[in-house]
């Protein structure tokens, strides 16, 4: 009876754990640090977000469409001169991209940084109610929005060797 197994029993996976390569210790997510990238590697990134802003999506999404791919001055100059309310906000979110890249490098040309990318997502809604006749109460939504941007530098462009000389 010791030896029979049960129909519904599991197959010991022993071997197959035992055959596998030893894996490396875990390291905590917090401690993993990346690899030092050669300097010049890379072009600098960097990204700000706003959360909860008290506007529409679908408002905002009409302003960030018109800096989405522009070089860094050239959206705030637009922003700037844009006759909506969210221009503002998006303007601020900009200059904290911005700012940003700055602090991470001390390498980068901010005249070379341009919106590499630029969303409006729904934020939650806060629910509100309103008066309606003969004493009830229709509900309504404010809706928020988190705006995001990330700009980067522009590569420089490769010259060509026939042109150089």
């Amino acid at each position: 009876m010791a030896g029979k197994k049960k129909p519904g029993a599991r197959k010991s996976t022993a071997k197959k754990k035992a055959q596998a390569a030893p894996e490396k210790p875990r390291r905590s997510r917090l401690l993993r640090r990346k690899e030092a990238e050669p300097v010049g590697a890379a072009p600098v990134e960097a990204r700000a977000l706003a959360r909860y802003v008290r506007v529409a999506p679908q408002k905002a999404r009409l302003v960030i469409d018109l800096i989405r791919g522009l070089d860094a001055g050239r959206a705030l100059n637009l922003l700037q001169f844009t006759k909506k309310r969210v221009a503002k906000d998006i303007e601020k979110v900009l200059r904290s991209a911005i700012a940003n890249a700055e602090q991470k490098s001390d390498t980068v040309d901010v005249d070379r940084l341009y919106v590499k990318y630029a969303v409006v997502n729904d934020g939650s809604r806060w629910k509100r109610m309103r008066p309606a006749p003969m004493g009830r109460a229709n509900v309504y939504q404010r809706r928020t929005s988190h705006i995001e941007v990330a700009v980067a530098e522009r590569r420089a462009a490769a010259v060509p060797a026939a042109a150089a000389s």
